[in-house]
């Protein structure tokens, strides 16, 4: 069969591949997308189902950056930015036999039964510590050293069981959070900095960087599905299988199988927005040592149950969600309560659950049949969210993710470094996605609109 040609050719059709390719097509770069699914939108997967919609893989993001904002504007009126309902600031955290609310304000800090007596006085001299020296310090020991063990206990480790599904001492903080490491380095201190930052003058576009918590309006999906359409269908690729990635003749030749036989594409710039795991068969010409040091990446699997009710009769559930502390020796990472934090997510009297569960520290619950997760659930409903034992959910679905979540772990430098030292070594070959970068939808929208622009410059 006769090789096709694209100028850049996008492996992967989750959210960075497909915002890659999108402001490639907005500057008339000819793109052709290969997914090897049946669908876009990789981790993206929203469903509509008895008056609810739910997400089975991210259901929130930041607007940590403005290219969130400024996406959702390129798409409108297609797809429409939701940023999470006022009452969805509330923070709960999961201590002894209850949720409590995370603190908001001084108030509030001094009196949360989270945090001990010692660590709350330990907070005010946080400002005169001295920074770290430890350039792979985790995050469970910076915060330790900075701000006390019970706020590792009972705020650092539960972030990061909602953010990584991680655990604290292994995910280090210049890699994992480096905004908080940078805080630090530049300031000396979480509070002098943050103030600092806060008094520095911003711009009308870095306003756009609300750090409010969003959504897609209904749903999610809804986002992967504008940018597919604005991209085009005839420039994606779905199903395609053993896809191979080869220098040839100055450009890229890429070589991969459908069901309607086996296909060529040639092209000047291919980027790869795929796992880790699966790099070494689509860049076999990559030595192998190089390679392991990228591919070694550790991925935390999750389970996510979507779990609904019509009518929760006097059962209120006005907060974010509720996450949970390891220490509190618990199988659940968090509960997160999207109905709460957008409209039409269930019926009006009635509310929507997300429960997580596995994770670093859990991972053996992957394992579990449905009806051991089920019965969790059950159980979890009653104890942590007031349910009486006898109500069912109207909603009940479960979706295993067993590489969900890259560990931006001790490895991840050596990681870094080897993907640049290619990508000036091979010049045209983009290795991309989270396994660089961040991981949150923000990071992936971010590093594909600056992606987006670097290779359109290049055409």
């Amino acid at each position: 069969m006769e090789a096709k040609s694209a100028q850049v050719v996008v492996i992967g059709a989750g959210l960075t591949g497909l915002t890659t390719a999108f402001y490639l097509t907005r500057r008339g770069i000819s793109v052709h997308i290969l997914e090897a699914s049946a669908r876009t939108g990789g981790q993206i997967h929203t469903y509509k189902e008895n008056d609810f919609i739910y997400e089975s893989g991210p259901n929130t993001g930041v607007v940590s950056y403005p290219e969130v904002a400024e996406l959702f504007a390129a798409l409108s009126p297609h797809c429409e930015l939701e940023t999470a309902k006022e009452e969805s600031k509330r923070r709960l955290i999961w201590k002894g036999d209850r949720f409590r609310e995370l603190p908001s304000g001084l108030l509030s800090a001094v009196t949360t039964p989270l945090f001990t007596l010692k660590d709350k006085f330990r907070i005010l001299g946080e400002p005169f510590r001295s920074k770290g020296s430890n350039p792979d310090e985790s995050v469970a020991q910076l915060a330790a050293r900075r701000l006390g063990q019970s706020f590792v206990d009972y705020a650092v480790d539960p972030f990061l069981s909602g953010v990584y599904a991680g655990n604290p001492h292994t995910l280090i903080t210049r890699y994992a959070l480096p905004k908080l490491y940078n805080l630090e380095q530049e300031y000396g201190s979480f509070i002098r900095g943050t103030i600092a930052k806060a008094k520095i003058p911003k711009t009308e576009r870095d306003l756009l960087a609300s750090k409010k918590v969003f959504s897609a309006r209904q749903g999610l999906g809804n986002l992967a599905e504008a940018l597919t359409k604005a991209i085009g269908s005839k420039h994606i690729t779905l199903q395609a299988d053993n896809v191979t990635i080869l220098p040839h003749n100055g450009k890229w030749e890429i070589k991969y199988n459908t069901p309607h036989g086996e296909h060529t594409y040639h092209a000047s710039q291919v980027v790869s927005t795929i796992g880790a795991y699966n790099l070494p068969n689509l860049l076999p010409f990559i030595d192998r040592k190089e390679m392991a040091s990228i591919s070694n990446l550790t991925y935390a699997p999750v389970i996510q149950a979507s779990v609904g009710f019509k009518n929760t009769g006097t059962l209120r559930f006005n907060a974010f969600g509720g996450l949970v502390p390891s220490k509190e020796k618990k199988k659940i990472l968090g509960i997160l309560f999207p109905s709460a934090c957008f409209e039409g997510r269930a019926p009006e009297e009635g509310a929507l659950f997300s429960f997580f569960m596995g994770g670093m520290k859990h991972q053996d619950l992957l394992q579990k049949g449905d009806e051991e997760l089920i019965n969790l659930i059950r159980e979890e409903l009653h104890l942590m969210l007031g349910f009486q034992k006898e109500i069912e959910p109207d909603l009940l679905k479960i979706f295993r993710h067993h590489r969900a979540i890259p560990q931006y772990e001790l490895n991840s430098g050596k990681r870094f470094e080897t993907i640049e030292k290619l990508e000036k070594q091979y010049p045209g070959l983009h290795i991309a996605g989270n396994l660089k970068g961040g991981i949150g939808m923000a990071d992936r929208i971010r590093q594909a609109t600056q992606l987006g622009l670097t290779l359109a410059k290049k055409e």
